[in-house]
């Protein structure tokens, strides 16, 4: 038996994976992989894991979060994430994994992120503009509006 509960939920074309319990080594992981890999296979770009109830996570899990990630963004998706607990964000921010994923704090605002995003891709630049390389690793990438 996991000690994870997933619970998957749209709100506009934006699939939110509500996580409960905890993400170790084992069949936390595990759902947790199986779950993002039906999400792509169903056709899922844009998903918001929602960690407000996850009370522990190890490095494993931490890597799931990161396979997770990858796996949808090689598939032409996204993959952000919500409601960090103060555990969980200071395991992120101790292994730099806050420069790689988007973080919100407010679940309406990770969903219209995903609408600025396709808005920014869609802006076409003049075809004398320098091309720019991508994004430093190194960028925080944190969206905390909500305190600002």
């Amino acid at each position: 038996m996991s000690n994870l509960t997933i619970t998957t939920r749209t709100i506009d074309d934006v699939t939110i994976l509500d996580l409960e319990g905890k993400i170790r080594l084992g069949e936390g992981n595990k759902h947790l992989h199986e779950e993002v890999r039906a999400l792509v296979a169903g056709g899922c770009t844009k998903a918001i894991v929602n960690l407000e109830k996850v009370s522990n996570i190890d490095s494993s899990g931490l890597g799931e979060l990161i396979a997770g990630f990858t796996t949808l963004e090689k598939n032409g998706g996204e993959m952000k994430l919500l409601n960090l607990t103060k555990r969980v964000e200071e395991l992120m921010m101790l292994t730099k994994l806050l420069t790689v994923f988007d973080v919100f704090e407010n679940e309406q605002d990770a969903v219209n992120s995903f609408k600025k995003d396709a808005a920014d891709q869609t802006t076409e630049l003049p075809p004398d503009a320098p091309k720019a390389a991508g994004a430093p690793m190194g960028l925080f990438r944190r969206n905390r509006s909500s305190i600002l």
